[in-house]
């Protein structure tokens, strides 16, 4: 499969359309953007694999007012890979009700389905030291 620049475009956007979904609290309509049986990877935040959307539903609500009130995607790498897949890497900034912010790194899975495109599959990566730890002492 090569990826068309109408694919890149509807990946980028769909990447685009969580934080305008999450932030409004649209969560009734994330099967927009991903896959029924999503696999949703928090360990880097010493949290379980959530897994459908009914989970991750779940999961943001029992966040609560713990969620960032800002999620903003930036510096998008649309790859294909060679059994059709997409791979998409991005930096995310998220705003706290509180004025604090936290960077991470998506990796995602991007699967086309009927409906378009949906992710399957998201790691979430805290960015916690500069240079990926290069230089620390």
């Amino acid at each position: 499969m090569t990826l068309t620049v109408e694919d890149r475009l509807a990946v980028t956007e769909l990447i685009a359309l969580h934080g305008h979904l999450v932030d409004e609290g649209h969560l009734d309509r994330i099967a927009e953007v991903f896959t029924t049986d999503v696999v949703y990877d928090l360990s880097d935040f010493g949290q379980d694999l959530v897994t459908g959307l009914a989970a991750l539903t779940d999961a943001a609500l029992a966040r609560g007012p713990a969620n960032p009130v800002a999620h903003h995607v930036t510096n998008v790498v649309v790859t294909e890979e060679p059994d059709g897949r997409v791979h998409v890497r991005t930096k995310g900034l998220g705003v706290m009700a509180d004025g604090t912010c936290g960077s991470v790194t998506y990796d995602d899975t991007v699967v086309r389905v009927d409906g378009g495109w949906r992710i399957s599959y998201r790691k979430v990566s805290a960015r916690r030291v500069p240079l990926g730890g290069l230089g620390q002492r």
